[in-house]
């Protein structure tokens, strides 16, 4: 009797789409600290990054070192913004930081125990920068040692990160949240209309933020439930948070894909995104580059069109998650191809906003 190869079929997962307010305003707070590396962010972002003093931009880089120790504890209930500060300024300062090590633990059950990475900022930064192999150059020593010293006076870190959060909420974040409420809830109805519980991870993230992102989530297959959650300022890009099995995942405000006339500020504003990213020469260059070639891997654009390594990253990323390339790895390279197909749906959805507008 031949022999059978059993197959097990892709786990569906528990999907929901969500405001999450709280975690929606922390996750347009660490966009601030990405601005020199990630083009295509709302321009809310750029404006608000520019607008900060240099110790206020720092404090926000430790607020985003800090995210663990941030990330609100009662996910069921719908706290405003202010409510959540309240509730962590209850908190007590050393379980704060015990939630910060356990957070690492978690990812890292092989870190040395919170004594030595307390007493050894060395050691701390090894384990730090194992968070950062795939790309070593979003790694700053400089900020981790300056997280390392706060870790030593939790009641300060405390007091250092309530200060700070309260400032931008009075600040930046109240009016701006306001501002882009409506956009946001507009997107939440319409996928809410849709079930997307019968669906693997991969196929839900698809579906939902018009990304494949098979070949970066190896751990995909422990996932058992994502919070979807529409951002009005992460651009092209999505973002995770949380721990396996329940993890969030933000995506720019759309419309799912095939579905039109449901919103035309949605349209309008998932249109946008797609044209920022063509609104550069460089960008344009990289994209002519690659009619002339089937593929070719960063270095060789880098050489092509005498780039520096960061500013061809920064590009590289915003044409990949905006659709236009496809990366692949190749090795230890990473190797671009360009996608007529998201090129096409572009034209076609500049043509049909335009005819409703006619």
């Amino acid at each position: 009797m031949p022999k059978q190869d059993l197959i097990l079929a892709p786990t569906t997962i528990k999907v929901s789409i969500a405001l999450e307010p709280v975690r929606n305003l922390l996750n347009s707070l660490f966009l601030l600290n990405v601005t020199t590396t990630r083009s295509g962010l709302g321009e809310w972002i750029y404006e608000t990054a520019e607008a900060l003093t240099a110790d206020r931009r720092q404090k926000n880089r430790l607020a985003g070192a800090f995210y663990n120790l941030l990330e609100p504890t009662n996910s069921t209930t719908p706290l405003t913004f202010e409510h959540y500060l309240d509730d962590l300024e209850a908190q007590d300062p050393l379980q704060l930081r015990e939630r910060y090590l356990n957070a690492i633990y978690q990812e890292r059950p092989d870190a040395p125990i919170a004594e030595i990475l307390l007493r050894d900022p060395q050691a701390y930064l090894a384990v730090m920068k194992a968070f950062f192999d795939e790309d070593k150059e979003e790694f700053k020593a400089d900020l981790y040692l300056e997280v390392h010293r706060w870790l030593q006076d939790p009641t300060g870190l405390k007091a250092m990160l309530i200060e700070h959060l309260r400032w931008m909420w009075t600040h930046a974040l109240q009016a701006e949240w306001q501002e882009v409420l409506p956009l946001l809830e507009e997107s939440l109805t319409v996928f809410q209309q849709f079930d997307y519980n019968d669906l693997t991870v991969l196929e839900a993230v698809r579906a939902i933020t018009g990304r494949d992102l098979s070949g970066y989530w190896s751990d995909s297959d422990k996932i058992g439930e994502v919070v979807f959650i529409p951002s009005a300022h992460i651009g092209p890009y999505i973002s995770r948070y949380g721990r396996i099995p329940k993890i969030f995942v933000f995506f720019g405000a759309r419309t799912p894909e095939g579905i039109q006339g449901i919103s035309p500020n949605l349209t309008r504003s998932d249109l946008l995104v797609q044209l920022n990213a063509l609104a550069d020469s460089t960008r344009l260059s990289i994209l002519e580059l690659l009619t002339q070639h089937a593929e070719l891997c960063a270095q060789d654009i880098i050489n092509l069109l005498e780039l520096s390594q960061s500013s061809a990253s920064r590009h590289l990323r915003q044409l990949t998650a905006s659709g236009y390339l496809i990366e692949r790895r190749r090795e230890v390279s990473k190797c671009y191809s360009l996608n007529y197909g998201r090129i096409e749906e572009t034209i076609l959805e500049l043509r049909m906003f335009l005819s409703r507008k006619g």
